[in-house]
């Protein structure tokens, strides 16, 4: 077991829990024991004193069982009954421990024991019945504390199980837990299952808000297109063509981006040279980048596919770092760095996010290039992921599934 873990915990909770019990209890029969013991004694030796007494008065000896300025009696008990008091306590003697009881008489103390060795030995035998009984105990509720503990873990693992599947994408993942009365674990199912709903619908309502957007756009933006061409040559004509391609391809990133969203994006797998793919993609782009192919490899993927996330990753590099721009092929590892300011916080610690360029530039990009690269990756089964260069500059790194 984890040390950290519920089942761990609950385990040594009734561990100690037992063991406080069985404690409590021990001492408490021990005290109670013990205490009836020592009245029974004291009663027996007062009772033997008073004889004692009425031995020595009627013949001026003590009698077998009683003596006579005993060395023996406790410092105490002699000292009180030289004040003229009659008195018991404990102490060893010659009949081993036991209860002394003693007074003074003629300005002698007079004092008698009754032995307790028996007692004392019943009460460290019923001690060790004690201490056996909690172990005993300790041994049987441990495994069935841990039993318990198991399967509320088990039900609290399948929770956050599935609440990790909703964080990662897949929306249609519930818990199910039968609703019991009084059991807080499986209201906490349902409200888990609740909001996993609500997120659902809201995303999907989201998702084909920027569907429909994107549709209701192309319309009049294929006749602003035509329209565009139609201007006479010109830099104001140039300016305006310039911003219809800008719209157009935001247009074109907000369809892929809902396309993505809606998980109807299927790869078709191919085996390809990864170096030589990877080279094809970084030609395509026109952008200046320098290529290292370290160590080639076949992978498995879709080059249309792995053309977007490539490519995406040498823009955003040139948009939003500084040059030079390297691309590294080591076996199914793409690599892209720049020499920039690196990637923003936010990102490495939430992800691309649409919108957001992390850039203080207005207008510098939409934010859509990172999303839609992260898109595209996971439907190639590829991980892609973001981080600092030890000296500077932003890393994106691509790791492919590799063939066979």
């Amino acid at each position: 077991m984890r040390r950290h873990s519920l089942r761990w915990r609950i385990a040594a909770l009734v561990a100690v829990a037992v063991v406080a019990v069985a404690v409590a209890i021990g001492v408490l029969v021990h005290q109670a024991t013990y205490a009836r013991a020592v009245d029974r004694a004291r009663d027996a030796a007062l009772h033997q004193l008073n004889a004692a007494v009425r031995t020595y008065a009627g013949s001026g000896e003590p009698g077998a069982d009683a003596y006579l300025d005993s060395p023996r009696v406790p410092k105490e008990l002699v000292e009180l009954a030289r004040r003229g008091d009659q008195g018991t306590d404990f102490g060893d003697g010659p009949n081993g421990p036991g209860m002394w009881a003693a007074r003074q008489v003629s300005g002698r103390v007079l004092s008698v024991q009754v032995g307790m060795g028996r007692e004392v030995s019943d009460l460290e035998a019923l001690d060790g019945t004690m201490a056996l009984a909690g172990l005993v105990a300790v041994a049987v509720a441990v495994p069935l504390g841990a039993v318990s503990a198991d399967r509320l873990g088990h039900r609290l693992r399948h929770a956050a199980n599935t609440a990790r599947r909703i964080a990662d994408g897949e929306l249609d993942a519930r818990i199910e837990a039968a609703p019991r009365p009084g059991d807080e674990i499986a209201e906490i199912s349902s409200a888990v299952d609740s909001m996993a709903q609500a997120l659902q619908q809201r995303l999907l309502t989201e998702q084909r808000f920027t569907g429909d957007v994107a549709h209701e756009l192309r319309t009049p933006l294929m006749g602003l297109v035509t329209s565009a061409e139609l201007l006479p040559p010109g830099r104001p004509a140039d300016y305006v063509r310039d911003r219809v391609r800008v719209l157009s391809a935001l247009v074109e990133d907000l369809l892929e981006i809902s396309r993505l969203d809606t998980g109807v994006e299927r790869a078709d797998l191919v085996p390809c040279a990864l170096g030589e793919l990877v080279e094809e993609c970084v030609g395509r782009t026109g952008l200046a980048a320098q290529l290292h192919v370290v160590e080639d490899a076949v992978v498995e993927t879709d080059p249309r596919r792995l053309d977007r996330v490539v490519a995406n990753l040498v823009t955003n590099a040139h948009r939003h770092g500084q040059p030079p721009v390297t691309v590294t092929v080591e076996r199914t590892v793409v690599t892209v760095r720049d020499r920039g300011p690196g990637f923003p916080e936010s990102l490495l610690a939430d992800g691309p996010q649409r919108f957001r360029t992390g850039a203080r530039e207005r207008g510098h990009g939409h934010g859509l290039g990172l999303t839609i690269a992260l898109g595209q990756a996971r439907v190639i089964d590829a991980a892609l992921a973001f981080s600092h260069a030890p000296d500077g500059g932003a890393v994106a790194t691509l790791r492919l599934p590799e063939h066979g």
